[in-house]
């Protein structure tokens, strides 16, 4: 049981994800997990509406066993697989996070400064959430896919675009955390 409640060090994680890149690569298909929202919209009939969601979803229904698979695994990790200890965070970052008012910082997978429902259903809670879920979407239709579909299937198969979409993606990460996280969060 202590192998499965500890962390996995990347050199066995790497080639599992390297294992599962050849299987999907094998089988002809690409990992990502934003193409579900077009699958679960096409489902509901949204092609009716708009010539985006005209297509086969039924050829993409083994992607949503893998979302599935996600959930199932993250909660089972979290409510039966975890030892209850602190994220390790390295000092400095929890030294930072203090700064800008996160108490326990590390205590939590998900900060409740951000995520408890008393945070959640405020203005500044609400802009955040909507504010971040259109740019997470706008962002994603935009790069024609997620961190997922891009940094793992699109960097694995070469992909130019993939490449690019990924330096971005640290690029946006990199002003958010050093620029807008301290404008959102900052306590003084």
């Amino acid at each position: 049981m202590d192998i499965i409640l500890q962390p996995w060090p990347w050199y066995v994680t790497g080639p599992l994800i390297t294992l599962v890149m050849l299987l999907l690569f094998y089988f002809g298909k690409s990992f990502g997990m934003s193409s579900n929202l077009r699958t679960l919209c096409s489902i509901g009939g949204a092609g009716k509406y708009a010539d985006f969601f005209k297509f086969d979803w039924k050829a993409q229904r083994w992607n949503l066993v893998v979302v599935l698979g996600a959930v199932l695994g993250g909660f089972i990790a979290v409510n039966f697989l975890s030892d209850g200890s602190n994220i390790a965070l390295s000092p400095d970052t929890l030294t930072d996070l203090e700064t800008l008012g996160f108490q326990n910082a590390g205590a939590a997978i998900l900060p409740p400064e951000i995520y408890d429902w008393d945070a959640v259903l405020t203005v500044k809670g609400m802009s955040i959430l909507i504010i971040a879920g259109f740019l997470v979407g706008f962002g994603t239709r935009y790069a024609g896919g997620c961190t997922s579909g891009h940094a793992i299937s699109g960097l694995s198969n070469l992909q130019k675009p993939s490449l690019v979409a990924v330096i971005g993606f640290f690029i946006g990460g990199l002003i958010m955390t050093h620029f807008i996280l301290p404008l959102i969060f900052t306590t003084s």
